[in-house]
């Protein structure tokens, strides 16, 4: 990935700009900050597909699996399989991050927000390159829905890892209180199905959390 490929946009937003102007030292920190984590960061990712059954709310995973989730569900229809995905910006964000909390903690900041949305953009560029796998079978490929977003829990993130194997994949792992380590890390399902149905909302359109700080809109 490459600077242009990242929304200066979607920093702003992380900060809390939104629909705010942004001053020059801010816009120039920016570009430093998500120039230096692109020349440094190892992003990975890895996925699998999986057999599901939808129905009344209720998702099952492999014969295995069960989440309880509406929104997700909603999202599902009409999918016979998903895919279980998981990418990170690896351990070097973190250590970029914490070393600027010591030095700067203006730039830590922005650090944090260009970090996020590099993320969001490599999770949007591994699923482009995944949905052209899969229309080469007349298949198609749901947006990304994270646990986390509206009702699908957070301890679901437990068993994305898992299925994956992260740990010895990506170097992703899951701490106690259920973040993800590396922090600048995303986990999510991505139905697939033989009809192109479209799907207009994801991320923070479907997300019910309606005050959150970062959100679109």
């Amino acid at each position: 990935m490459e600077l242009k490929d990242i929304s200066q946009k979607e920093v702003f937003r992380y900060l809390g700009y939104k629909n705010n102007t942004v001053d020059e030292t801010i816009q120039n920190i920016a570009i430093d900050c998500t120039t230096e984590l692109l020349n440094n960061c190892r992003m990975n990712y890895t996925y699998k597909i999986f057999c599901c059954t939808v129905e009344n709310g209720k998702i099952v995973i492999d014969n295995r699996i069960i989440i309880q989730s509406k929104n997700l569900s909603k999202n599902l229809a009409e999918c016979n399989e998903l895919i279980l995905f998981a990418a990170t910006l690896g351990i070097q964000a973190d250590m970029l991050i914490q070393k600027y909390t010591h030095l700067d903690m203006s730039k830590a900041v922005v650090m944090q927000a260009a970090a996020a949305a590099i993320i969001e953009q490599y999770c949007d560029q591994c699923q482009y390159d995944i949905e052209q796998q899969l229309e080469n079978k007349n298949l198609f490929l749901r947006p990304r829905f994270s646990p986390g977003y509206g009702d699908f829990d957070l301890k679901h993130q437990k068993d994305i890892i898992a299925l994956l194997d992260c740990n010895r994949k990506i170097g992703l792992t899951l701490t106690d209180s259920l973040l993800l380590a590396p922090c600048k890390s995303v986990t999510a399902v991505m139905g697939i199905s033989n009809q192109n149905r479209h799907c207009n909302k994801k991320g923070c359109e479907v997300c019910t959390k309606t005050n959150c700080t970062f959100r679109r809109g």
